[in-house]
């Protein structure tokens, strides 16, 4: 390189400090859509409204109206990728295997039953239906774990496009708030007890944000079973990570493409078993939780300035559709597990 080249080069970094740090900008841009995310949530108070969402429909007003320079790719990129699999290992320090023993072996075996049934019955669906194989198994993994965490964790190896992942969550934030709205009033005319009732709506309900809404609707007792037996159902998101990843490893031999290796699900794995073993001060895990949410929003945030609505209306209903009769099928086989057990 000569003199003058090496010159301009300099200059151009000076004129754009961004290029000497190209991660900046996408950086930047995620950050600040997830904090305005997170400011609204607070404002509007409504405590089934998630920052997430609000941060990746936020970055979808961005991207397709053209506000999205090109600087900002890499930081967006890596925001997807490496700041979302941090956020996953770092959810493993809200659970303990202790949660999962107070929900008893019954319940855990209606978590199992249900989660296990729906993620199968939500796949061979889409196929009966015609909703192209990873969007029909984001969907799968939204309404049978955890909503959007599941759907952006399970499509590192899924690997569906951002307008698939931006539909699955579409989808779960419509029925979730659905269950939200209805369920309290359904286990009053059912005349469910407060912990049957809490088990019915930790087991079914797409997020968790959602299933704090609707059981603590119903009474602390109802508020505290509904949230340790969602806690309990995140755990197994690990394990149907690595499902999907076998999976994949099986498809990719056979057509001779690299299989994934979902590394950051023994993280999560290896964090629960160490947030079960040593105790952390209440006030660490707090803002664990805090940072760990703000990095999953940043996710969705860089998720949603990612997706074009063009290809998203390409998708058609059929998608819809099959959101909701996983919803059905989850709503009505964990009430009647519930009332078995």
């Amino acid at each position: 390189m000569t003199e003058t080249e090496m010159r301009g080069q300099m200059i151009d970094t000076t004129a754009r400090p961004w290029a000497a740090y190209p991660l900046l900008p996408g950086l930047a841009l995620s950050f600040g859509l997830a904090l305005a995310a997170v400011a609204l949530q607070r404002t509007l108070g409504v405590a089934g409204l998630s920052p997430l969402v609000l941060a990746m429909v936020g970055g979808m007003a961005l991207r397709n109206l053209g506000r999205v320079p090109f600087t900002a790719q890499p930081g967006i990129q890596f925001t997807l990728k490496r700041i979302l699999r941090a956020a996953i290992v770092l959810l493993g320090f809200q659970l303990t295997l202790t949660q999962l023993a107070a929900v008893g072996g019954r319940g855990v075996a209606v978590i199992v039953v249900t989660l296990g049934a729906t993620f199968v019955f939500t796949k061979a669906m889409g196929r009966v239906i015609g909703v192209e194989r990873r969007l029909a198994e984001l969907i799968a993994a939204g309404t049978s774990v955890c909503g959007a965490s599941a759907e952006i964790a399970c499509n590192t190896v899924t690997r569906g496009s951002d307008e698939d992942v931006a539909y699955a969550i579409a989808c779960v934030t419509v029925f979730g708030s659905l269950s939200m709205l209805l369920f309290p009033a359904l286990g009053g005319m059912l005349d469910l007890g407060a912990t049957r009732y809490g088990l019915w709506a930790g087991a079914t309900i797409h997020e968790v944000a959602q299933v704090v809404a609707a059981a603590f609707a119903r009474g602390e007792a109802a508020g505290h079973a509904g949230t340790v037996a969602k806690l309990s159902r995140v755990i197994l998101l690990a394990p149907l990570i690595l499902s999907l990843g076998a999976l994949a490893a099986r498809r990719g031999d056979a057509t001779g493409a690299r299989a994934p290796m979902p590394w950051f699900a023994f993280g999560f794995i290896a964090v629960v078993l160490l947030n079960s073993a040593i105790a952390l001060p209440a006030d660490w895990h707090a803002r664990i939780a805090t940072g760990t949410s703000f990095l999953l929003t940043m996710a969705l945030a860089a998720m949603g300035l990612e997706t074009d609505v063009r290809r998203l209306r390409l998708r058609g209903l059929r998608p819809l559709v099959l959101g909701a009769l996983a919803w059905l099928f989850i709503s009505a086989l964990g009430l009647g597990l519930v009332q078995i057990v």
